[in-house]
């Protein structure tokens, strides 16, 4: 995933194939027409997503539906190998995670919400926050076979809508910023249908059957917040000693994204 440039790079790791696509992609289209470089990670392949394939079989379905939609951005994509319903915060897992943020060495990254309507969102949010602090502790071992260096600082952390934008009661969640999708909601509809094997999951699982005009709702709600068509919502994580000056939305507004030091 490691590529030699100055571009402003933007890492994108959520839990499960379609994620990202239903949470972000339409900000991650946006940040990639203006030049910055994108990757998308996974912590699994989704291998709990299928009632009549093998765990082998579904997973190995649903990252190719992700190498698909990363495709259409342009984007190259990883999967972390962890396995579905059994992301765990522990050292080991901390090191695979950290192994990913120095390989990508990322200027921004955005992840699961720290509050969500399942355990492997909540796990992926924690891993990744600590892997953006670790990251860049030189002393910090991944016992990788071919371990990235250290990277030189803590990227720009921020964290997408829980489903729904509500917490265990139903109640609304903060949100920091929500972010114009409208003219590449279309495209993020796009990457979203590239995962054909979640739509029937959730209809068998969750009782939907509405997958891409479920996400185009919610993503009209969160836009009509900020009188546009489309929205996204972000939340910036601010806690020492991450960044605190909105490097993501700088560079949505028009702020030219400068050389960043890797």
């Amino acid at each position: 995933m490691l590529k030699e440039s100055n571009q402003v790079r933007v890492l994108a790791i959520h839990a499960h194939p379609d994620d990202i696509e239903l949470q972000c992609a339409g900000t991650l289209i946006r940040l990639k027409n203006l030049g910055c470089q994108v990757s998308l990670a996974t912590m699994t392949p989704g291998d709990c997503g299928s009632a009549e394939l093998s765990a082998e079989e579904i997973a190995e379905v649903r990252r190719n539906e992700s190498f698909r939609s990363a495709q259409l951005l342009g984007a190259d994509y990883a999967c972390l190998e962890f396995r579905d319903l059994s992301i765990v915060v522990d050292n080991e897992s901390r090191q695979r995670v950290t192994e990913a943020i120095r390989k990508t060495r990322p200027d921004i990254v955005i992840t699961a919400p720290p509050i969500d309507y399942m355990s492997d969102h909540e796990m992926t949010s924690r891993l990744v926050r600590d892997a953006c602090f670790n990251a860049s502790c030189p002393n910090y071992v991944t016992h990788q076979w071919d371990p990235a260096t250290p990277t030189t600082k803590i990227p720009y952390l921020y964290y997408v809508d829980a489903i729904q934008g509500i917490d265990y009661y139903g109640n609304p969640l903060p949100k920091g910023f929500i972010v114009d999708v409208s003219e590449t909601m279309e495209k993020k509809l796009e990457m979203l249908a590239c995962h054909e094997s979640q739509r029937m999951w959730l209809r068998r699982q969750h009782g939907l059957d509405e997958y891409l005009d479920g996400c185009r709702r919610w993503s009209a709600a969160r836009g009509q917040e900020i009188g546009v068509a489309y929205g996204e919502a972000f939340t910036q994580h601010c806690g020492h000693p991450y960044p605190h000056d909105n490097l993501l939305q700088t560079i949505l507004e028009g702020g030219a994204p400068a050389a960043q030091a890797h």
